[in-house]
């Protein structure tokens, strides 16, 4: 069942949710994941967010999937109907807290990508703003459960608005990723 878009203030609650459930990734998975990152909004503080924690698993390759059952082991369920090739997705259960788990390839542009965008909003409060409002706005316009996808292609023009600007911050900040969350 498909669920309206719903963008609450940021949660402080957000970071331990995070790495209680990365806690577990990372004693079942063990040296199969080379990192285990906190990403998204909900790892933004002071963010306005969807309550959802996305987790980003880095592995050194997509396939074979030698990590899917260690992931599945934790409670949560691949999503091979995920469109999107440079990561292999994983979703809670019914009845979980709403967590988004995104394995991706150690050192590809999507995986580096992700951590770039998460560490530029939190050094920069004009950008955080600005992505909180619009997330704000697109969650208003696109409310019902049928335009989910609506609010979700909308969001597009502000985040390669917001990647443009974090490339330049990153090569003036000599930015790389930091140590693992987990």
């Amino acid at each position: 069942m498909k669920e309206s878009v719903i963008v609450v203030p940021y949660d402080a609650n957000w970071p331990s949710q995070f790495q209680e459930i990365a806690g577990r990734l990372r004693q079942s998975l063990g040296d199969r994941a080379l990192r285990i990152d906190h990403i998204g909004s909900t790892a933004v503080p002071g963010l306005d967010a969807k309550p959802v924690i996305d987790i980003q698993i880095s592995v050194p390759a997509l396939e074979p999937m030698i990590y899917a059952a260690a992931i599945e082991s934790t409670g949560y369920v691949h999503r091979a109907d995920n469109p999107d090739r440079t990561k292999r997705y994983f979703r809670e259960k019914e009845g979980q807290p709403r967590t988004h788990i995104h394995v991706r390839e150690a050192g590809s542009w999507s995986e580096q990508t992700a951590l770039l965008f998460r560490d530029f909003l939190r050094e920069s409060g004009e950008y955080r703003k600005l992505y909180a409002s619009e997330k704000c706005a697109l969650a208003q316009r696109y409310s019902r459960p049928d335009q989910r996808h609506l609010y979700v292609d909308g969001k597009d023009p502000i985040v390669w608005r917001i990647l443009y600007a974090a490339s330049k911050w990153s090569q003036t900040a000599g930015w790389k990723p930091g140590e693992s969350d987990r």
